[in-house]
């Protein structure tokens, strides 16, 4: 099996990191992570972080890396609100939006020229509001009802923070849904939209791509779903029995990403 997962490694040209759970546990580096860094960096292969997490704004992530001793650049960091705006701009364009998300979020999407609105939107979008109100939640169904298109980021249920976790976009949707009997178009991961977002940017074939993090049906899934690897590590959500009970089975699990980095030793 250790031979297996090394060669797993060695045949991966682009790792694809999740943060909450994979590289960060709230506000702090999960040991063994920045190990794997410099490993992937010293073996002349490439890395992106992509965080479903659209709480934060790109620059945020960029701040917070760079702090925890991980200087990165814009084209090292994708969120599922990156992936959100490109959908929105190729397939809605002109179209106006109700969002449902944090300020960074909403200020990341008006720098991208898209229309935002409080009154009888085309379209709902539904973040990882941590600012969520229940007079913003009142008009994601209200304008659903009346006919707006109803999307989301991203499908997290939870999002794990130190000593627990925390309700995410998923939940909110959850809520919407059971309001309004209508289901939202996911975006982020695990679906083609963010597969397809990467593929553009990096030009790395998704065989030689490997997406790893802790959760199995977003990190897990956007990788084995589209043809390319899927690496679990248990420092967040999925635990081995959750693995034994999925559909969704990864390409490899280990510890951690510091066990990732002793194969490349």
């Amino acid at each position: 099996m250790e031979t297996t997962k090394k060669a797993l490694l060695e045949d991966t040209d682009l790792f694809v990191l999740d943060m909450d759970g994979t590289f960060f546990m709230g506000q702090t580096v999960i040991d063994g992570a920045l190990d794997f860094i410099s490993a992937v960096l010293k073996k002349g292969k490439e890395f992106l972080f992509f965080t479903n997490n659209s709480s934060k704004a790109p620059e945020d992530y960029m701040k917070k890396l760079t702090d925890a001793g991980c200087p990165i650049g814009r084209d090292q960091i994708m969120t599922s609100g990156d992936v959100a705006i490109r959908y929105l701009k190729r397939n809605y364009a002109g179209a106006s939006i109700f969002l449902a998300g944090t300020p960074q979020l909403e200020k990341s999407m008006e720098e991208a020229g898209i229309c935002l609105t409080e009154d009888s939107p085309d379209i709902v979008l539904v973040g990882f509001d941590m600012t969520l109100t229940y007079e913003k939640l009142e008009k994601c169904c209200t304008f659903i009802r009346n006919g707006a298109l109803y999307l989301a980021t991203h499908p997290d249920i939870n999002c794990p923070v130190e000593g627990g976790f925390i309700p995410d976009c998923g939940a909110i949707c959850a809520a919407v849904s059971l309001s309004t009997g209508k289901q939202p178009r996911y975006l982020g991961k695990p679906y083609r939209e963010t597969a397809q977002m990467i593929f553009d940017k990096t030009k790395i074939p998704i065989q030689k791509t490997a997406f790893v993090g802790d959760r199995l049906y977003t990190d897990i899934a956007a990788g084995v779903d589209h043809g390319g690897k899927g690496f679990l590590v248990l420092t967040g959500e999925a635990t081995l029995e959750d693995v034994a009970a999925s559909a969704v089975k990864p390409t490899a699990i280990f510890e951690s990403l510091g066990e990732m980095a002793e194969y490349f030793q």
